[in-house]
């Protein structure tokens, strides 16, 4: 055990955020600490850190252990370059090879006792230099900041000029190569794009001390963690496995806890209708009973109502308009800016009752699309055009639709002025405002309260198609399922862009992959288009070269969208058919062998009726095999 918590507790004010928490990790454990938005995740964290105390309890760390942590926030001030703020991680090590260097030159001038001394100082230092990897430094930094999707064209970059984003980067470069014994990350994958996910993804899996994340990326908790501590009104449980085993064992215990509840409800209904009617019966004996019946009551230990997902939060969305099937027709589009050409030529389509989800590397472009077809911006050339009675919905990143000045409450009645006030009241409660929280001002919410005010708002617009960019981001889990389940029962048509890819996998039916500025065509989920990317970019989206294409490259970049479309479904069609004819040829073969048996059965040999029958049988079997063989080898010899 090399991290412990003991019995925390801690209050600002008269809210109490955590109550007896206790749980601990292993050495290279990777654990998650997860929790709805405010349950205290980020609190805990800095009682771990002791950036704050804890009223009671205690954080026991193991003797000669080390501690690094990431906040969510970096407000990193420093006049470096992205790459020298890195290295400034490896002091001890470049202040070795500064001494292996001093040490160097003065050999070449000493002689006798005096470089005895020198060579075994050398040896001393550059084998501790070694030890700490100290020739691959270099190499080791140049690898974490491209995993982190920086450039070498960045390196060089000021600090003073990075986004937030940019910075949490760099101080999440800094921990990594620091290597302490507990790394604490609070929600590293807010800035990282899905490359730089899954680098991270290997990194921490691969890494040699004890990890505890506080992350709503739940793709990324199934693959790095093996033990899940959850929050839940101020209280914590452990659970064994991955966020996937954590969600069914939850669900499993949820139901347990509400029976128990409403079971030991019931019991004390039933008692005090007892104790009620024993006393109106007004005879010594009677009440006699009823008291002792009360004091039996009095003694029992009331369960608390578990936490559950009540009818309210299940948000149900209905476009009033039905549109026509041909929903967006995109033809040519390009945009640049100086010095970036962002996409070009890029052409789709969507129809009605898709869910499209566009992904790609920062910077290449997504959002800028989306923007297009809002005309936020113009693009450079190309053009496209909505089908019959298709209302647009646009849901952005900057939250720009709404008013600070004003509630929540307001901010939706004043859009939709004919709901009454237990319909925005559900509404609001499907995104987890309820009570006095919908009386909250607008400029007084976080970024993801924010986000989600923005949902409520356009989920009750008569939008037909939605167009969300990153609408999960500052989601907690929680509100992220209900997002999912609104728009995976949705009959209109969304298009969104995100780096969620549990989020992906859940409600896309199509991915758009924007690399090497153009456009490829998944038709699936998220982990569809793991299975395929690496076969169908190297097609549709090669990488540019200045050599001459070849006659195959040049035939497959002019395929057109619909063409793309044709081959991916035929090639889907051709591996379920092949398929199914394994199917059916693997219960043909089993049964061929079961009369094998029938037929060897003493009773069966000396009956000659069913001897024909069982014959007969197999003969048709063998013939229906025949046939099923040779479609099973032509359909694999197909191209």
């Amino acid at each position: 055990m090399i991290l412990s918590c003991h019995h925390i507790d801690k209050s600002f004010g008269t809210t109490q955020i955590l109550k007896d928490v206790c749980f601990h990790i292993e050495e290279r454990q990777k654990m998650a600490l997860i929790g709805i938005n405010g349950a205290g995740k980020s609190t805990l964290l800095k009682i771990i850190t002791g950036e704050y105390a804890p009223d009671n309890g205690e954080v026991v760390l193991a003797k000669g252990k080390t501690l690094g942590y990431l906040a969510q926030h970096q407000d990193l001030q420093a006049e470096n370059s992205i790459y020298d703020e890195l290295m400034t991680a490896k002091a001890d090590v470049l202040e070795q090879e500064r001494q292996l260097r001093d040490l160097e030159e003065k050999m070449r001038h000493a002689k006798g006792d005096e470089l005895e001394q020198l060579l075994n100082a050398y040896t001393r230092t550059n084998q501790t230099f070694e030890q700490n990897n100290g020739y691959a430094v270099r190499s080791e930094v140049t690898g974490i900041l491209k995993g982190l999707g920086f450039t070498e064209n960045d390196f060089s970059q000021s600090i003073t000029t990075l986004s937030g984003g940019q910075k949490t980067r760099v101080a999440l470069g800094k921990l990594l190569l620091l290597k302490p014994d507990v790394l604490l990350l609070d929600e590293p994958t807010n800035h990282l794009d899905m490359n730089s996910i899954a680098w991270l993804e290997t990194y921490l899996l691969n890494y040699s001390g004890a990890v505890i994340l506080v992350s709503h990326d739940r793709y990324f908790l199934d693959k790095v963690v093996t033990k899940v501590v959850e929050i839940e009104n101020g209280q914590c449980m452990s659970f064994e496995g991955n966020y996937t085993a954590f969600s069914a064992k939850k669900a499993i215990i949820r139901d347990a806890e509400l029976k128990a509840y409403l079971n030991q409800q019931r019991e004390i209904a039933h008692q005090e209708a007892v104790i009620t009617k024993l006393k109106s019966f007004n005879r010594e004996k009677s009440i006699k009973r009823a008291e002792s019946r009360e004091k039996m009551l009095d003694k029992i230990e009331v369960l608390d109502k578990p936490m559950e997902v009540d009818a309210a939060m299940q948000l149900h969305l209905e476009p009033d308009i039905v549109s026509g099937n041909d929903v967006l027709h995109v033809e040519g589009l390009t945009k640049s800016y100086p010095g970036q050409q962002l996409f070009e030529d890029i052409s789709f389509d969507i129809f009605r009752g898709e869910r499209v989800a566009l992904i790609g590397k920062n910077g290449t472009g997504k959002t800028t699309i989306l923007k297009i077809l809002n005309r936020i911006v113009e693009a450079d050339s190309g053009s496209f055009t909505l089908g019959s009675k298709v209302h647009i919905g646009y849901y952005d990143q900057e939250h720009n639709v709404l008013h600070p000045e004003k509630t929540i409450f307001q901010e939706i009645s004043d859009a939709y002025p004919t709901l009454n006030n237990t319909r925005i009241r559900n509404v609001l409660a499907a995104f987890l405002f309820k009570n006095d929280d919908v009386f909250k001002l607008i400029s007084s919410l976080s970024g993801g309260e924010r986000g989600r005010v923005s949902l409520a708002k356009l989920m009750l617009s008569e939008a037909n198609f939605l167009i969300l960019d990153e609408p999960t981001n500052h989601l907690d889990i929680i509100s992220k399922e209900i997002l999912e389940s609104a728009l995976k029962s949705y009959t209109g048509t969304v298009l969104y862009v995100s780096h969620d890819r549990y989020f992906i996998n859940q409600t896309a039916t199509r991915i758009l992959d924007l690399t090497n500025q153009k456009l490829t065509n998944y038709i699936g989920n998220y982990d569809y288009y793991l299975e395929k990317r690496d076969e169908l970019t190297g097609i549709y989206a090669p990488e540019k070269t200045t050599d001459t294409p070849t006659e195959d490259t040049a035939s497959s970049s002019r395929l057109s969208w619909q063409q793309q479309k044709e081959l991916q479904a035929a090639k889907r069609k051709k591996e379920n058919a092949l398929k199914k004819l394994e199917e059916e040829i693997e219960q043909l073969e089993t049964r061929d062998n079961e009369l094998d048996e029938l037929m060897a059965l003493p009773e069966n040999a000396v009956n000659v009726a069913k001897c024909v029958e069982i014959s007969k049988e197999k003969d048709a079997i063998s013939a229906k095999l025949e046939t099923l063989y040779e479609q099973w080898e032509e359909l694999s010899e197909e191209e």
